[in-house]
């Protein structure tokens, strides 16, 4: 990474991503006629949730129409099977709310925090292990700077959510000019999914950003399906490699979406093939309303073994699940001969 002084971005409300995420869909209406749905496909989808819809344009464009059977609009349509009643299945099932050491601060395990940057995302995904989080109301990042500033055991920052890119580049300089301050920061990493529905979100004033922090950054993508990439999204996470960013993807593992062997060798030889490492491979986090993702370990331990074979190591991602309590994200072990 460079070492010039960070430069704060001056405020740019007619940002054109800001115009693109207005084209998001947000009725499940339109929504079903874009994707030209009949009335008993639509019968099928809950009209209005708790957890409202939030589909990117690019995304829908690349559903298949008049299914649902489409591994892009399962991620994202409001199915009825999220009424489905499993007493395993909870609000906060990674305990967040146990580990806050401020009202936007997470402090799970040695070394590192995660930022809760703020609500906002570029889409909803219906398996969001954190649709339910009480997010604050409140603004600035005052308190949870002060922890991070006093705390010198604490060598990583991770900007999540919600998502961070949700915010302007503006407030993302304040909070990046604080932590560039802070000599015991050694990375700071991303936690985003926007790049893959809004990838004009990483713009010139966001890349002069990332380009005058004097850490060493991580920007990790959250992308499960293979379908889901395009070129203009490769073209402006290399800018960002570019920059020296070491650029990871995990996805989570969803039945009907990416739990066969081909669609994730797929995935994890396009990721290869740009430079980007297939980090982790989660086990469905059991939230609330998501049941109907889930796959079995014992399938998850068999598919990884499958792919293990065809790709080199470095494609291979671990596959993991997250306990809480625990010192960090627990490895699901690949059985041999699996």
């Amino acid at each position: 990474m460079s070492f010039q002084p960070l430069k704060i971005v001056s405020p740019s409300p007619s940002a054109p991503w800001r115009a693109i995420l207005r084209k998001n869909f947000t009725r499940i209406e339109l929504l079903a006629d874009f994707l030209e749905l009949n009335e008993e496909q639509r019968s099928l989808l809950i009209a209005r949730s708790d957890f409202p819809l939030q589909v990117p344009l690019r995304l829908a464009q690349k559903m298949a129409k008049r299914t649902l059977d489409d591994p892009i609009a399962k991620q994202f349509l409001p199915s009825l099977q999220e009424l489905h009643g499993n007493s395993e299945f909870v609000l906060d099932p990674v305990c967040d709310a146990s580990f806050q050491k401020e009202e936007k601060l997470l402090h799970k395990y040695e070394g590192r925090v995660l930022l809760v940057c703020t609500a906002a995302c570029a889409m909803h995904c219906r398996y969001c292990f954190r649709q339910n989080f009480a997010y604050s109301s409140l603004k600035g990042f005052e308190e949870e700077l002060a922890v991070i500033e006093q705390d010198l055991s604490i060598q990583e920052v991770i900007l999540s959510g919600g998502d961070p890119l949700s915010l302007s580049n503006e407030v993302l300089g304040q909070i990046l000019a604080r932590l560039t301050q802070f000599s015991h920061i050694r990375r700071i990493r991303f936690h985003t999914r926007f790049p893959i529905g809004i990838p004009e979100r990483i713009d010139e004033d966001f890349l002069n950003l990332v380009g005058s922090i004097s850490q060493q950054v991580y920007f990790v993508i959250h992308c499960n399906h293979p379908a889901e990439l395009d070129q203009e999204i490769f073209d402006r996470l290399r800018a960002l490699q570019r920059l020296g960013c070491i650029l990871l993807n995990q996805a989570v593992l969803l039945k009907d979406v990416n739990d066969d062997a081909t669609t994730l060798q797929l995935l994890a030889e396009k990721l290869a093939n740009h430079g980007i490492l297939f980090y982790y491979l989660h086990q469905l986090d059991r939230v609330k309303g998501a049941a109907h993702f889930e796959v079995s370990e014992d399938k998850g331990r068999s598919l990884i073994a499958q792919i293990a074979k065809k790709l080199p190591g470095y494609a291979v991602p671990k596959y993991v699940r997250e306990i809480a309590g625990e010192p960090h994200k627990t490895p699901i072990p690949v059985l041999a001969g699996v």
